[in-house]
């Protein structure tokens, strides 16, 4: 059963038509084929319309779609021979952030990525996509492993923002995003990052530090959750339309600020309305990046990191 999200109201109302029109024609002999055939297209022009013009804010809840494709989804439908590594080696298996060893378009590369899960029972065990040290040191493991056998690094983040519970922070969690990110910058191997939906914050940045940095076209991108920007500046979560404007947190603005590489289409209507079609599109270009990338030498690719993230924000 498709969700809507509030914006999406009109479309809500005309889907519902057609399916009582579906309805009320089972074993009819009356043909109202075309008029279904009208409302169906008005339905595609108008959701179409709608996606066209979302607001920051908007953009923010599809992110957070809870149809929205995650980590396990994309492994199924954009990669093959997806081999599982867990554990920091350290601590434990931190189910929020998840790796493994796969193949793309028959290139083996290191893909580790945030999983939020996808009913009440898997998000709870995924700890809603919020990774805890283990989940940073576990992603170091990994990306130390890409490099020893020269293979390129590649990562789906989608995260509200690390774990901020009292136990992370008994575990060195700054010290672990801190160590993640280090990682991401000295790899030896191409590394390529997607936003999927959600890149908040440091958790975010851990796993995205790459010299090619992609983001789907309705994903965001920031510091801090609107609500939390909100609550801080007008002490109210009321205002986070406003700040998620102000923030600038869509994948349009930040490839207009240089933040991103490059946005990825995503279906009509969000990813969560055809996940098979967002795979294919983030396979595409993560392979297209890949290619451009897997010539180039170790120092290069350091140096084109290093470039890009002391170049933000520069006149």
């Amino acid at each position: 059963m498709q969700s809507y999200l509030d914006f999406e109201k009109p479309v809500a109302q005309l889907d519902r038509r057609i399916a009582e029109l579906r309805s009320a024609a089972e074993g009819d002999e009356v043909d109202i084929s075309a008029e279904l055939a009208r409302l169906e297209t008005k339905s595609t022009e108008l959701l179409a319309a709608t996606y066209s013009a979302l607001t920051p804010w908007q953009k923010t809840q599809v992110a957070r779609h809870p149809a929205r494709p995650h980590f396990r989804d994309y492994v199924e439908h954009a990669f093959d021979e997806f081999v599982p590594l867990g554990g920091d080696r350290l601590y434990g298996d931190d189910q929020a952030i998840m790796g493994g060893l796969a193949k793309l378009n028959g290139r083996r590369v290191v893909l580790i990525g945030h999983e939020k899960g996808n009913d009440t029972e898997s998000r709870i065990r995924h700890n809603f996509g919020m990774g805890k040290p283990e989940g940073y040191r576990k992603a170091i493991r990994l990306m130390e492993l890409a490099g020893r056998f020269d293979l390129p690094v590649v990562t789906l983040v989608d995260t509200s923002g690390a774990f901020p519970g009292i136990e992370a922070e008994e575990r060195g969690q700054a010290e672990a995003i801190a160590r993640s990110t280090e990682a991401c910058l000295a790899l030896p191997v191409p590394m390529v990052a997607v936003i999927v939906g959600e890149g908040g914050s440091g958790g975010a940045v851990a796993l995205a530090s790459a010299e090619r940095v992609l983001m789907f076209e309705h994903a965001v991108y920031s510091v801090i959750s609107p609500e939390g920007c909100a609550s801080i500046l007008w002490r109210t979560a009321e205002k986070a339309p406003e700040a998620a404007e102000a923030m600038k947190v869509t994948a349009q603005h930040l490839a207009r600020l240089g933040v991103i590489d490059r946005i990825v289409p995503e279906p009509v209507g969000g990813a969560h309305r055809d996940p098979l079609a967002a795979s294919k599109a983030l396979g595409d270009a993560i392979g297209e990046e890949l290619d451009a990338l897997l010539a180039l030498e170790p120092a290069t690719l350091r140096r084109l990191r290093e470039e890009r993230f002391l170049s933000l924000g520069a006149e």
